[in-house]
């Protein structure tokens, strides 16, 4: 059986990230044009690129490369009306709200999707490449590679995983997922 190489790799800093708040489709902080393929050579061979459908993902993909494949089950999670709100308004204007969905995976007070729900798609995704061969480089959004690492590693320790803008871990598919730590910067 041949392997499943999947590089899942956050995109690049946002505004929203720099102020702590709820994204939306926002582009990257510093978006160059000249960036496009700037990272092509990176990895040994090309791998299938994939992103969310969100800007920053689609601008942080293109640094890989021009052929980039759109996968919805990619996007981030959708927060519903906390979109673009500052966590540290939140925190004066609904603590109790923010701390239940802080603490309770199936709650969801933004009126959009939970954790457990974001699980789920994720989970669905991760089987359906489970019979891809091949290296898979998915751009897409911190809660994404987490949602992905607390499906592999079968935890519930979602919240105490920090993903950092263009770090990236990888996972293999070998009949079983495996977490593979990355050497250096790829």
């Amino acid at each position: 059986m041949q392997a499943t190489r999947l590089t899942l790799m956050c995109h690049a800093r946002t505004v929203a990230q720099k102020l702590a708040c709820f994204p939306t489709n926002e582009p990257l902080e510093f978006y160059r044009q000249s960036a496009k393929g700037s990272r092509t050579r990176q990895f040994t061979g090309a791998p299938r690129v994939l992103c969310g459908p969100e800007l920053r993902t689609q601008q942080t993909a293109e640094m890989f490369g021009s052929d980039v494949e759109i996968v919805s089950a990619l996007r981030d999670c959708d927060f519903g009306r906390w979109n673009g709100v500052r966590i540290n308004d939140l925190q004066k204007s609904e603590p109790e709200a923010l701390q239940a969905w802080l603490d309770d995976p199936t709650s969801a007070p933004h009126g959009g999707e939970s954790v457990v729900q974001l699980g789920e798609r994720v989970a669905q995704w991760l089987k359906s490449l489970e019979t891809t061969p091949g290296h898979i480089l998915a751009i897409t959004h911190s809660f994404v590679i987490r949602a992905a690492l607390t499906q592999v590693l079968q935890a519930t320790a979602f919240n105490l995983i920090d993903v950092e803008p263009l770090s990236a871990i990888e996972l293999r598919f070998t009949g079983r997922w495996r977490l593979r730590l990355l050497e250096g910067v790829i």
